[in-house]
């Protein structure tokens, strides 16, 4: 077990992904209408909801650092999963920020927690000097939350064919921000 296996903030606990995460991911993320309608609009087969545990899975081994499935400390209820990913995009390496929330705990800050949390290991345990984030540009909620962690908006793209804006937010920055 490594520093950054588990995450903490003021109510939730986040552990590494696992395989066995699957399940519960898929029912609650990637076949939820809802949520995916923030993703693209388009449900996650079973094949490629296990495609994309495995790319997260090697991110860890590459990488030493991926993504997480978050808790509520309380109950053990699965709120969401959130983490940092190393892309490439337009020829550049790139750390970005993902996270998702399970419906039912939209419009309760878990997503700016999750966000806040896995930018603390990002900074603090892994040294990195900055971090992208992007969304849909309709993503109003998303993009709220990119601007409460500090992220300012760097432009506007594609990302896997569609429009996209792009924010970044460099770790001085993040250390000068308010609480």
């Amino acid at each position: 077990m490594t520093s950054l296996d588990v995450l903490e903030s003021e109510r939730l606990r986040a552990e590494r992904l696992r395989e066995d995460h699957l399940d519960e991911l898929r029912a609650a993320l990637d076949t939820d209408p809802r949520v995916m309608a923030t993703l693209g609009g388009r449900l996650l087969t079973e094949e490629e909801s296990r495609a994309a545990i495995a790319r997260h899975l090697a991110q860890w081994d590459r990488h030493g650092f991926g993504l997480w499935v978050f808790r509520e400390k309380g109950t053990g209820r699965l709120v969401g999963r959130g983490g940092l990913v190393r892309y490439s995009l337009e020829g550049k390496d790139v750390v970005g920020l993902l996270y998702h929330v399970v419906a039912e705990a939209w419009g309760k800050g878990f997503a700016t927690e999750i966000a806040r949390a896995c930018l603390r290991a990002g900074f603090e345990r892994l040294g990195l000097s900055s971090i992208g984030c992007w969304t849909q540009p309709a993503n109003h909620a998303s993009k709220r939350v990119m601007e409460k962690c500090g992220f300012v908006h760097e432009r506007d793209g594609l990302f896997h064919g569609l429009p996209h804006v792009f924010y970044r937010v460099g770790s001085e920055a993040w250390r000068e921000r308010p609480s």
